[in-house]
């Protein structure tokens, strides 16, 4: 597990209720945010390394590495295998563009899903579609009650409460 539980025990055991906590996530966002910029912004551009050699090129240290892939991993075309990520395991941050704006969405990163590069990656129409497709998929739809009165919906003529309903 080494570095991927070592990011999630530090990040995610901070309370982000606190100074600190509140802190870390600040910094650790505009961080992530600042290689989304890069890697949205050259779409042809498809980003490998290993984790050491990404994290120098992004000027992160190992750990805030870690972080931003186990955040992208779902979003890849192939995934990185983090459970067994070292510092020189190669990874690739090639990425669905249709998935990743809908786990942006998925995750209420608006400061992410908002970016101006996204406008060059999917047109306007497309997003909005992707938007209320993510939004919805969480939605959930009750079926009609039904009333004890109410004309039993298997189609007997009988009240519900003298029908199916009378095992209730």
């Amino acid at each position: 597990m080494g570095l991927l539980k070592d990011w999630r025990d530090h990040a995610y055991g901070l309370d982000d209720r606190t100074p600190e906590g509140k802190d870390f996530w600040f910094k650790y966002f505009n961080k992530e945010k600042a290689i989304y910029e890069i890697i949205l912004g050259n779409p042809d551009d498809i980003v490998t390394g290993t984790v050491k050699e990404l994290a120098e090129r992004f000027e992160l240290d190992i750990e805030t590495m870690v972080g931003f892939l186990d955040g992208i991993d779902e979003s890849l075309v192939k995934s990185n295998n983090l459970e067994e990520i070292t510092e020189d395991s190669v990874v690739s941050l090639e990425y669905d563009k249709e998935k990743l704006y809908m786990n942006m969405v998925g995750c209420n990163a608006q400061w992410l899903y908002e970016l101006p590069q996204w406008n060059d990656l999917l047109s306007e129409e497309k997003r909005s579609e992707l938007y209320k497709t993510e939004k919805s998929s969480h939605t959930v739809v009750k079926p009609q009650k039904i009333g004890r009165n109410d004309p039993c919906p298997c189609g007997s003529g009988k009240k519900y409460k003298k029908c199916c309903g009378a095992n209730l």
